[in-house]
């Protein structure tokens, strides 16, 4: 695995830990393997041919020693840890505000379980990480090649089977609204962090800090600040190695580590062999974790032929910048909030110290365009010896540098912390400054510290401001971490977005509103003055329906099926809801291709509905009044009806079946053909579902209501297409309800049918209140009659005389135990329906107090034939249907002969020989008269 020890120079730094570990474990045991092999590790990766650069992971430290070694060194070939197929992305970077995150999307998937869709695998880049030195070198530096070494998106999924992914990427909800990466992957670039939780909590007890973010910041970055770059190097590799050895041996994250590894040095030689480039002239940038490996393949000169790399599967992949926080890469990666932040804040102090000039990429944010790219100027370098100077033993014996305290600094952030707090409703004063600044001394003395830390500061401040409140809804802890840089967040300029955002922006600059900013902007349309805003209503409209709830909300105005406001009022934020909008470019060019593949996708799902086929139909006519789309969806719901056979979806179906009725009947001056047909089809498929659904105990009333609804409603249009009648009744006739709410239901339909008289509704009713063992479940026959008002609105009066009768009629002592539940279930049941019930009570029902006590209910008053004084009586011993015959002798002889009856016409009176009119009239005098009573009264 590596030369003979005494080649190198670490044989002194040996020797002592061989000692350290004999006099510590009382002889030679796995420590002394551990530590001899650190330095094993450490010596193999100083004598690589091929530059070997550790970083972590947004770390000031390595960004400053990164920037210094490009400086000095300046390669030809950078070798950087990052997916490989994100390479075209990286140019990109210039027309952004960092953090930004370069991302690889993938939608549809193909090789991969489809429950893993959408694939997203995003790598975060700030100005404080030598990723990005880096990456500006590069690519700002003629001659130079960037060369990205790691594994592909594709193969990040790929060696993922057990969905790890999902685990490592979970966000806790505490966090989720800082997440902007969402359940993305991330790319761990140098990631660097103990994963045996005992080395962890080890280092956290005797280092004083509370987490690991800050441990790293006091006995890492801090001593690596100012030292020099074999120093630097041999540390990170020492730590590297550390980690990796007391890292758990075995499961899947060690394999892929490994292949990691192998996967780097293998693109590495290949990147070598092809271009004939001198090792000496790159350098390779990693994880520190990485860069102790110990697989065959490390080093230029390592094995060759041990490794295949596997090829990718047929999923397309697409690639994008998106808007990345600091909070959301603490998020992601499990660091302390505010941790990034305050690197950023380091970084800015450490360049001011330090005078070191970084790399930032020509037309990033802040920095002045030149004419032309120079090149950097030459350096000599002496060339690396394979035998290393031991660093190591100088820096771990040496003690802590204690920096001086710096009054100024730290008087500052207690007098910006109390300013900050009064604004935020503490009753923070000068003395609250003052027991800040003594708070954070005394701190980190008991940690051991001379000069205090911004967490050190951060205790102090809610220790001695918060106390045992938050009168806002920032803590000082927020406030502090606000003070100390804020969570910055990143922005992608208008040249990087894909074609459908800049699609977007360009359609929405008739409102002439900076919606590339953060914030919420209020737009306000005033169609008919200008009609070209009509275009933009369109575009808000459908991005409402694409993006999250809070990215485009609609304040005044609204879109419905026949429906057009003239003026709108829109709260937007685009800037902030970026992200999302830079997903939808993913699925298409257009805001208008993206909506029509998504209907498509809810409409052909696995888990499609009808309801879920009409509201796709619905907004395919809103947004896009595509009548191409509409039609071919709506043929799809019918298919999908004919295979339902439950009606979970019925009332879902009815409300959408009648709104797209009434829009066409009052838009086109004929129906679509498959909406007939859907009407038709659907009558009878309810029909054979009711007598199943009256008994099935998972179907609720409202839902049966809603078949009848549909069967009432869409009856004339379902007769004029050639369905019958009969088998609506035989369904009805079929129908034996066991549950009190069904069968209050079915009498309604029954009523509706004609083969229940609204006289007889009324006696079962009377006869339920009478019978007292059926008083308790009145309420639920309630219920029933109340969803009867969606497919028989003209009951609403009969539901109001069972409702005043039942509160007429019963005792105190029986109404009071069940009003609750007659209230809660009229609530949960039927609150759409109330509206119809209250305006016929206020109907029927007087309006002032004082007429309620002469007030008689419509149903108690006697029933009287208006007519009857109009109508003239008949001669004595003459039927009144008599004189109807004498005036229509034609019109009865034609009706008998209908039905059966033979004879003559012999006049009024019946002789030997009567006509069939006579005899007809002497069979059916009531039908007679009847007809003669409608006749009269007309």
């Amino acid at each position: 695995m590596s030369g003979p020890r005494e080649s190198t120079s670490f044989g002194a730094l040996r020797g002592q830990l061989q000692e350290a570990a004999a006099t510590f474990a009382g002889g030679p045991d796995a420590l002394e393997g551990i530590l001899l092999g650190m330095v094993d590790d450490v010596d193999r990766a100083v004598r690589e041919p091929l530059e070997i650069f550790p970083v972590c992971h947004h770390s000031p430290a390595s960004a400053l020693a990164m920037a210094r070694r490009l400086r000095e060194k300046q390669p030809k070939v950078v070798y950087l840890e990052l997916c490989e197929d994100m390479a075209p992305l990286l140019t990109e970077l210039r027309n952004c505000r960092l953090p930004v995150a370069v991302q690889a999307f993938a939608g549809d998937v193909d090789g991969f379980p489809a429950d893993w869709a959408p694939l997203s695998v995003v790598a975060p880049v700030t100005e404080a990480s030598a990723e990005y030195q880096a990456i500006a070198y590069a690519l700002d530096t003629p001659g130079v090649e960037l060369v990205l070494v790691d594994r592909s998106s594709d193969h990040v999924f790929q060696w993922d089977r057990r969905g790890e992914h999902a685990q490592e990427a979970a966000t806790p909800p505490e966090e989720a609204e800082a997440a902007l990466h969402g359940e993305a992957v991330g790319v761990e670039i140098g990631d660097l962090r103990p994963r045996f939780a005992e080395l962890e909590e080890h280092l956290l007890r005797h280092g004083k800090v509370r987490h690991w973010s800050e441990w790293w910041h006091q006995y890492v970055e801090v001593p690596l600040g100012d030292s020099d770059h074999d120093t630097y190097r041999q540390v990170m590799f020492l730590i590297g190695s550390l980690f990796r050895r007391l890292a758990p041996g075995e499961g899947s994250r060690v394999r892929v580590d490994e292949d990691r590894e192998r996967y780097m040095w293998t693109r590495m030689r290949e990147h070598l062999t092809a271009t004939g480039a001198d090792p000496e002239d790159c350098l390779y940038v990693c994880g520190a974790f990485h860069a102790a490996s110990r697989v065959e393949e490390f080093g230029v000169h390592g094995a060759s032929d041990t490794f295949t790399i596997s090829p990718r599967t047929a999923t397309t992949w697409q690639y994008g910048l998106i808007p990345s926080s600091h909070a959301a890469i603490e998020a992601q990666f499990g660091l302390a909030a505010g941790s990034v932040s305050i690197a950023a804040t380091e970084w800015a102090k450490t360049l001011k110290r330090t005078r070191v000039k970084p790399f930032r990429l020509e037309g990033q944010a802040g920095t002045k365009k030149s004419g032309k790219k120079t090149a950097l100027p030459a350096v000599a370098v002496a060339p690396q010896s394979t035998v290393a100077a031991d660093k190591l033993t100088g820096f771990l014996r040496r003690p802590p540098v204690l920096d001086g305290l710096d009054e100024a600094e730290l008087l500052g952030w207690s007098v910006d912390i109390v300013r900050a707090a009064r604004r935020n409703g503490y009753l923070a004063s000068t003395a609250d400054a003052i027991a800040v600044f003594e708070t954070s001394i005394l701190l980190a003395g008991m940690r051991d510290r001379a000069k205090p830390t911004p967490y050190d500061f951060q205790d102090a401040a809610v220790t001695c401001i918060e106390k045992d409140s938050v009168p806002g809804r920032r803590d000082v802890r927020r406030l502090v971490e606000i003070m100390m840089g804020g969570d910055r967040i990143g922005q992608v300029g208008y040249d990087s977005l894909p074609p459908l955002a800049r699609d977007v922006y360009d359609r929405l600059a008739p409102l002439e509103l900076k919606l590339e900013q953060r914030g919420v902007r209020r737009a306000l349309l005033d169609m008919a003055s200008r009609p070209e805003l009509q275009a933009c209503s369109d575009v808000l409209w459908m991005l409402r329906r694409l993006l999250p709830q809070g990215a485009a909300r609609p304040i005044m105005g609204e879109r419905g099926l026949g429906e057009r406001s003239i003026q709108e009022s829109w709260d937007l934020a685009l800037g902030t809801h970026q992200r999302a909008l830079i997903e939808l470019g993913y699925e298409g060019v257009s805001l208008e291709q993206v909506l029509e593949q998504r209907l498509r996708r809810d409409a052909y799902g696995a888990q499609a509905t009808t309801a879920t086929v009409l509201a796709a139909v619905e907004d395919a006519t809103l947004y896009l009044r595509s009548r191409r789309l509409s039609d071919e969806l709506g043929t799809h719901a019918l298919k999908v009806l004919a295979t339902e056979r439950s009606v979970d979806g019925a009332p879902e179906v009815l409300r959408r079946v009648r709104a797209l009725l009434a829009y066409y009947r009052t838009s086109e001056p004929v129906l679509p053909s498959w909406i007939e047909s859907f009407v038709k089809t659907g009558y009878a498929h309810y029909c054979t579902l009711l007598p199943t659904a009256f008994r099935d105990e998972d179907a609720t009333v409202g839902q049966v209501a809603a078949m009848l609804g549909f069967l009432f409603s869409m009856e004339s249009l379902a007769l004029s297409l050639g369905c019958d009648r009969t088998q609506l009744e035989l369904a009805v006739a079929q129908s034996h309800p066991d549950e009190p709410s069904k069968t209050a239901l079915l009498w309604a339909a029954q009523v509706q049918l004609g083969t229940l008289s609204r006289a007889e509704l009324r006696a079962r009713c009377a006869e339920l209140l009478d019978n007292p063992l059926v008083v308790p479940a009145y309420p639920r026959y309630l219920s029933g009659f109340v969803h009867a008002l969606e497919p028989v609105p003209g009951l609403a009066d009969v539901v109001v005389e069972a409702v005043s009768n039942a509160f007429g009629r019963l005792p105190d002592t029986v109404l009071l135990p069940w009003l609750p539940l007659l209230i809660t279930t009229l609530r949960s049941g039927a609150s759409d329906l109330a509206p119809l019930l209250i305006r016929e009570a206020g109907r029927i029902f007087p309006g002032r107090l004082a007429a309620l006590d002469i007030w008689v209910p419509p149903w108690r008053m006697p029933q009287t034939d208006p007519f009857a004084a109009a109508r003239p009586k008949p001669a004595p011993g003459v039927h009144r249907g008599a004189t109807l015959l004498t005036k229509h002798p034609a019109t009865c002889d034609a009706v008998a002969e209908l039905l059966g009856c033979d004879g003559v016409w012999a006049g009024a009176a019946a002789g030997p020989n009567p006509s069939g009119g006579a005899v007809l009239t002497a069979r059916h005098p009531a039908t007679a008269d009847a007809l003669e009573s409608l006749l009269a009264g007309g």
